[in-house]
């Protein structure tokens, strides 16, 4: 059975994405502190080359939301956006993109093919989960696509990296779910320069 992992870079307040994302801001305002541990100076430190490693290393398969595949909104018309990773992603699988507008496929370098899904994220994952043929899925985010897996019992594992950050507002990770569900066990702990890498096990999950 494919193992799903879901990674986020997270504030101290909550945040995964800052206020105003756009283009010029992908990550939105005061977002891009979020990451300095594996795209600052702290990258080189061995436990957060351990985490990077990680979040990429041997994926079957990845499912990410529309918002992190890129700024356009709405029909994709004639754009030609291919995402923010220029003409090699660091993927290296199928990734399955949530839209609500149907796109064609688009295949790049180095084996990551953008695929584009209409029906939601069970049917996300079922094409990953074919895709991925027994390796693990990655939910990259954003952070609907993160919690609509969430709440579908999609996700095996949460892997938070912790940063001593404070956003105020933007996108929460963990939004709109009740007291207790899902159940999270605390299974692993690391340290690096400012950052805490905690990971999950979320208990009961429901198979689709």
């Amino acid at each position: 059975m494919s193992r799903t992992n879901l990674s986020m870079s997270i504030s101290a307040d909550g945040y995964i994405a800052g206020p105003g994302q756009c283009e010029a801001q992908p990550l939105g305002v005061g977002g891009g502190a979020l990451h300095d541990w594996h795209l600052g100076p702290a990258k080189d430190h061995p436990v957060n080359q351990q985490v990077a490693f990680e979040m990429l290393d041997g994926m079957g398969a990845t499912i990410m939301g529309r918002n992190m595949f890129g700024p356009i909104r709405g029909e994709w018309r004639d754009s030609d956006w291919a995402g923010w990773w220029g003409d090699e992603p660091p993927y290296h699988c199928p990734v399955f993109v949530l839209t609500h507008y149907p796109r064609q496929s688009i295949e790049l370098k180095g084996g990551t093919t953008f695929h584009f899904v209409t029906e939601g994220i069970e049917a996300a994952y079922a094409q990953a989960k074919a895709a991925a043929d027994g390796r693990a899925i990655s939910i990259a985010g954003g952070a609907s696509c993160a919690r609509q897996a969430i709440a579908a019992g999609l996700v095996d594992e949460i892997d938070l990296q912790v940063n001593p950050v404070l956003l105020g507002s933007g996108e929460r990770l963990f939004d709109g779910f009740e007291a207790g569900k899902p159940a999270l066990e605390l299974v692993r702990v690391l340290e690096a320069p400012g950052v805490a890498h905690l990971r999950y096990r979320v208990a009961a999950r429901q198979l689709p």
